[in-house]
């Protein structure tokens, strides 16, 4: 049973736990499933904050978290009291992986059984979480055996990871359970780097330099956008390091025909208007109407022109004005596996079928954007996947089949070098888990 609230007594706790229950129980994202339990009916920012935190971090330790529960309960829950089950993994996260105060985390959660009119639960609730303060030490040491636990994956993501990285899956899983950080590009069109750390600096906030992306920068804590200098004014954007390579990959000339394929939310895009200075004639893709609106909205805060078309990728002749490009940028849709630590609920939301889907719509669009490239163009193609199966195999698969394909091998300081492309692996410079592989027409 969905766990339901009284009007008078919504709690960032209970928004978390309804949220949870959500995203596992229906497959909603952690965005949506937050809003339809009712963040924005909480009190202030600070509970806003506290209930997404809650909800996240429960999620990026999910399938610890559930190990732990079922050695503390007897047996299973019944379906209808399932709302108490996901109750108690929002509190197991917060005795288990926050500094909250322990007495408060029981007894708030103790309250919230009476919020959700389920006052039988009290004992349960009360004693499950008491026993885990007092076995903790105990029930961790049960879990070391436990791959799923340990490292908090579901055991098909694990196994793949584990088999395309044996020698860094440890890390691989330990990044993805950590908090990603947040950094942003500057738009060299209105500022410079050094200008822009200055104001950062100014209003209180520290952050360095990339050493990676010549406009890149990566704040030392997180922030609220509303603080960061500029952002209206276009000065900035917020963008992992990693994604930020892809405009210096394409290798950009003036005058050239571009395509940004998959297009949304428009990060690529913008970068590639600010590293060619708008000399390039560039046009932006997108099938989602709702999605090609933030296109539209970052272009107009950020000063850039850009063509701005909806339509499929897969199906170029129903938006392809038939003159082709000199460089196409493919972001595929893929499995996310690179930006887990930033969407834990990717965990939940995946399955092993998934990916085989995945890669047979990569392999779709390559082929079907493939033709709009000029003779001697250049096609980038990226995802944010660490799974060989959508990037180096999804391009051999493409060149076993292509003959006027060939890859141009990326020289870079960074990342992997694979078959075919380069990995960056979650962490490494502080970056989100990327591929990237470049295809010219021969």
């Amino acid at each position: 049973m969905p766990l339901t609230q009284t009007k008078d007594k919504i709690s960032a706790r209970l928004v978390a736990t309804r949220a949870v229950q959500l995203v596992a129980e229906k497959g909603l994202n952690s965005d949506r499933a937050l809003e339809d339990a009712g963040i924005n009916k909480l009190a202030n920012a600070r509970d806003v904050s506290f209930a997404r935190s809650i909800c996240l971090g429960t999620l990026r330790w999910y399938q610890q978290l559930e190990v732990i529960l079922s050695l503390l309960l007897d047996k299973p829950l019944q379906r209808k009291h399932q709302d108490i089950h996901f109750l108690l993994l929002t509190a197991l996260f917060q005795l288990s992986k926050t500094d909250i105060a322990r007495h408060g985390i029981v007894s708030e959660t103790v309250n919230i059984v009476y919020t959700i009119r389920k006052k039988w639960a009290k004992g349960l609730v009360n004693g499950v979480l008491r026993n885990y303060l007092r076995q903790a030490d105990s029930l961790n040491n049960k879990i070391n055996g436990h791959p799923v636990a340990v490292s908090s994956h579901p055991g098909w993501l694990l196994q793949i990871i584990q088999t395309s990285w044996p020698e860094q899956w440890r890390d691989i899983t330990d990044e993805n359970n950590k908090q990603a950080p947040m950094s942003l590009r500057i738009n060299v069109q209105r500022s410079c780097r050094k200008e822009y750390l200055s104001l950062l600096k100014t209003s209180g906030i520290h952050a360095l330099g990339s050493d990676i992306s010549p406009s890149g920068i990566t704040l030392e804590a997180p922030c609220r956008i509303e603080r960061l200098p500029g952002f209206d004014d276009g000065l900035v954007s917020v963008q992992d390091i990693a994604p930020q390579l892809a405009a210096g990959l394409l290798d950009l000339q003036d005058g050239q025909q571009v395509l940004d394929a998959c297009a949304a939310p428009g990060g690529k895009t913008a970068h590639i208007a600010e590293a060619s200075s708008g000399k390039v004639k560039l046009t932006a893709l997108e099938l989602d109407p709702q999605r090609l609106l933030l296109i539209n909205q970052n272009m107009v805060r950020l000063g850039h022109k850009v063509d701005v078309k909806q339509g499929d990728a897969c199906r170029p002749e129903t938006w392809w004005s038939g003159q082709k490009y000199d460089r196409i940028l493919l972001d595929a849709p893929c499995s996310g596996s690179g930006v887990i630590r930033r969407h834990p609920d990717i965990k939940l939301l995946r399955r092993a079928t998934d990916i085989e889907q995945l890669a047979q719509q990569q392999l779709q669009l390559l082929s079907a954007l493939w033709p709009l490239l000029k003779v001697g163009g250049k096609l980038l193609y990226a995802t944010c996947s660490i799974l060989p199966q959508e990037n180096e195999n999804v391009i051999n698969s493409f060149l076993s089949q292509e003959d006027h394909a060939k890859e141009l091998r990326i020289d870079v300081n960074y990342g992997h070098s694979r078959q075919y492309g380069i990995q960056i692996l979650p962490g490494e410079h502080q970056m989100d888990g990327f591929f990237y592989a470049c295809l010219q027409k021969n």
